[in-house]
């Protein structure tokens, strides 16, 4: 944290050791005026309360900084303030802020409270974490499903499922989703912004969809060769098996840890357990006929469960094995920037 102060210098710095900040290191307007554009950039770093600035060194002060690479936030209430906070990453002002600073600012608090922001951040960071487990489970389940329809079709005399079959299996997969807009997110992704990143749903959706498709195959050659299955117990066992393995998706990808050592939300546990359950009693019940189910041997079902606790495993290998790679990008990433902007160490960083 810095301050900025058009006071004088014993001022400005009985104020910041009276709030706990440090006030060691000062540089005031006159000093400033006198720097370099590179000595400028390369002392903003080290010191820690600017005094006796006038509005055009606040604005200086602010553009040194994002030079450096850091992402800056500027609060302040004044017509003094409205170029510093219209060049900042993030300007912050409060409701009892002259207009212009209010027009020049992006946020605008509405009480005496730092925390506000800290809350939003995390609350947006939660928001956009369960929107993405979201649009992975459900790429790749689709994905999977749809190669595994298509393939089906080639060598089947039926369908592989019935259409009112479908509509049903998509309604009992989509009710755990209700509950993921609410769902526990892991601290670690909480640490840092996140971005919208097509190429990385696209990687995920393949590479998810491809394991969900081979044990489809798997499903498919274990009804076919060894239960030697009718059409409808065929589809009822698909349909069992799809339920549950999309089911078992879900617990995998809501965390990028183990999934047994993160906790859902109680909604969400509970809403899967149900939907699990329902899946298996389904083709027992009494309204089965009507969608074209048919009662399931237990050997039959007991082989269902025993292929989605594998598909369980291979997911979760699959993610260790995916989000490895993506930390790995991500961290040559990071590093690469890193030497670019030691490389350029006085470039700008324009104002999105």
């Amino acid at each position: 944290v810095k301050v900025i102060s058009g006071d004088n210098r014993y001022v400005a710095a009985h104020l910041a050791q009276a709030i706990g900040l440090r006030a060691d290191r000062i540089m005031t307007g006159e000093d400033l005026s006198k720097l370099t554009k590179s000595a400028l950039f390369a002392g903003v770093q080290h010191t820690d309360l600017f005094v006796e600035i006038d509005p055009n060194q606040k604005e200086r002060i602010v553009q040194a900084l994002r030079s450096r690479g850091h992402v800056v936030g500027y609060l302040g209430d004044g017509i003094n303030d409205a170029p510093a906070l219209h060049e900042a990453d993030i300007g912050i002002s409060v409701d009892s802020a002259v207009d212009v600073a209010r027009e020049a600012a992006d946020i605008i608090l509405l009480k005496q409270d730092l925390g506000v922001l800290v809350r939003g951040v995390d609350d947006g960071r939660k928001t956009f974490a369960n929107t993405m487990k979201y649009i992975s489970i459900t790429t790749s389940a689709n994905f999977g499903n749809m190669i595994s329809m298509a393939v089906a079709s080639l060598f089947l005399p039926f369908l592989p499922l019935l259409a009112k079959q479908i509509l049903l299996n998509n309604f009992l997969s989509d009710v755990p989703s209700l509950a993921i807009a609410s769902d526990n997110v892991d601290p670690d992704q909480l640490r840092r912004p996140r971005h919208w990143d097509i190429r990385f749903v696209r990687r995920f959706m393949i590479s998810f969809g491809l394991v969900s498709s081979l044990f489809d195959f798997a499903t498919f050659a274990f009804l076919l060769f060894f239960a030697r299955a009718t059409e409808a117990a065929f589809q009822t066992a698909w349909f069992v098996e799809s339920l549950l393995t999309e089911l078992a998706i879900v617990l995998i990808v809501r965390t990028h840890r183990a999934f047994w050592a993160s906790r859902p939300s109680p909604l969400l546990a509970w809403l899967t357990l149900a939907v699990g359950i329902i899946a298996i009693m389904i083709p027992y019940l009494p309204f089965a006929a009507w969608f074209g189910f048919v009662p399931l041997p237990p050997p039959v079902l007991a082989g269902l469960v025993a292929i989605t606790a594998l598909y369980l495993l291979a997911s979760e290998a699959t993610k260790r094995w995916f989000f490895g790679q993506e930390n790995r990008k991500s961290h040559r990433k990071w590093a690469g920037q890193a030497i670019e902007r030691a490389a350029k160490p006085h470039a700008a960083y324009p104002k999105s």
